[in-house]
């Protein structure tokens, strides 16, 4: 089969394609026939060495055919979505034709969508809905603000959440993208600013319900300002990939006004904690199929364009999700 490796740590030219021997059927896995898959920016980090030792061939997420499943669970021929378990970082990813995905990190999907649309919506939209509806539990008529909305996992929060009935405050750098933005259920749309609490604050006085941040660390306490009392801050990406927050201290850094602070790491999607199960894939992908949710990919890559496509994504010019199609 055909594979992408990492032959050593850097920048997008490491990635090449070389010949590979097929996965051996493993108990506890399924081998998947990959017809697409999604780019992430966690691939960008393992890919330049930034998450220390990782497997050979990246890839955190893929949709395609079931090859075999020496369980049993699953038929062969049947189309799934296999996502996170170890893909990329413990074990060879989905940067090839055929992969072995861990049986609980694969979920079945009855769909007519193109396998590049597809491939689209899984690792985005399991990490947005779980951060929506359960970190940050938003209810109809609620406001949200989603800093980096116009990355892929930016755009599906912005997408879940406005399809709940909540009030979505989109933030970008560009000012360019409100049109998008607002096209998939944006109330407003904010350019990124280093004190946007300020902004936000003066547009909602008490602060508002929620805030999700895309962006990471360096964005976090603004953030954490943006919050009414009582209100929930969720922090789902590393868009900037910074450092550690310096001596951070909660007591003196955080609002005095009990504002709910948590995290939510896609590696966690298929573990016991976070099964899978407990994500409604196929009513999201259902959701997509019939236009509710706007996920088409930003734009498509051959196999051999995974090059480029990694370019695009550290340029910060993607719009959205980019995928791969086989």
């Amino acid at each position: 089969m055909r594979a992408i490796v990492i032959k050593q740590y850097g920048g997008p030219d490491v990635l090449a394609i070389e010949a590979r021997p097929e996965p051996e059927p493993k108990s506890g896995h399924v081998a998947v026939e990959v017809k697409a898959f999604g780019l992430n920016r966690a691939e960008t980090y393992m890919r330049a060495g930034a998450w220390g030792d990782v497997a050979e061939i990246t890839g955190i997420e893929c949709v395609g055919t079931v090859r075999s499943d020496p369980d049993g669970r699953f038929a062969a021929g049947q189309k799934v979505a296999g996502l996170m378990g170890g893909m990329g970082r413990l074990i060879d990813g989905s940067y090839a034709e055929i992969v072995n995905v861990p049986a609980t990190n694969v979920v079945p999907i009855v769909t007519n969508l193109p396998w590049e649309e597809f491939a689209a919506i899984s690792e985005s939209y399991a990490t947005a809905w779980s951060a929506v509806c359960g970190n940050l539990a938003l209810l109809p008529g609620q406001t949200l603000v989603v800093r980096g909305a116009t990355s892929a996992l930016g755009q599906a929060a912005a997408n879940i959440a406005a399809d709940l009935g909540v009030r979505v405050i989109a933030t970008t750098r560009n000012a360019k993208r409100r049109p998008m933005l607002e096209a998939i259920g944006a109330s407003d749309v904010l350019v990124e600013t280093p004190a946007l609490s300020k902004r936000v604050r003066e547009l909602n006085p008490k602060g508002v319900d929620a805030v999700l941040d895309v962006i990471g660390n360096s964005t976090v306490l603004d953030s954490l300002a943006m919050a009414r009392r009582g209100g929930r801050v969720c922090v789902v990406g590393l868009l900037d990939h910074v450092a550690s927050i310096p001596d951070f201290n909660p007591l003196f850094q955080m609002p005095h006004a009990g504002v709910h602070f948590s995290g939510f790491v896609s590696w966690s999607l298929g573990t016991p904690e976070v099964p899978l199960t407990g994500i409604p894939f196929q009513g999201i992908v259902d959701r997509v199929a019939s236009g509710a949710y706007k996920a088409k990919p930003a734009k498509v890559f051959r196999f051999e364009e995974i090059q480029a496509a990694h370019r695009l994504m550290e340029a910060n010019e993607a719009g959205g999700k980019l995928v791969v199609r086989l």
